[in-house]
């Protein structure tokens, strides 16, 4: 079955910079629509980045000009690499895959996906 491994959480302070990875198993990653989505403690998920098919990216206002999506073929594994982090980027961060059928419309939707990592965490403190 379909399987999301994250990876590369962690501590950092503000200011600071981290790239996580999210390895697919059964899945082809150069193929789909993926995304980031993250949760803090008492708030709802949040879309965070998003790379479509054709490779072009959306990403919450929140997150512009500092996290960069992009995905490796080769390795079959998707990034988000993460700089000038803020204290309020602190959550638990989780990587998404669209199932089969067409492509979700909504890049940062979670409702677009059907396939979900476990997450990693992320803290970053002041």
């Amino acid at each position: 079955q379909v399987q999301l491994v994250e990876s590369g959480g962690g501590s950092v302070q503000a200011g600071g910079s981290l790239t996580l990875s999210c390895a697919a198993s059964q899945y082809a990653v150069s193929a789909s629509s993926m995304a980031w989505f993250r949760q803090a403690p008492g708030k709802g998920r949040e879309g965070v980045a998003g790379l479509r098919r054709d490779g072009s990216t959306r990403y919450a206002d929140s997150v512009k000009g500092r996290f960069i999506i992009s995905k490796d073929s080769a390795k079959n594994t998707l990034y988000l690499q993460m700089n000038s982090l803020k204290t309020e980027d602190t959550a638990m961060y989780y990587c998404a895959a669209e199932g089969p059928g067409a492509e979700p419309v909504w890049a940062l939707w979670d409702g677009s996906y059907n396939y979900w990592g476990q997450g990693t965490q992320v803290t970053v403190s002041s």
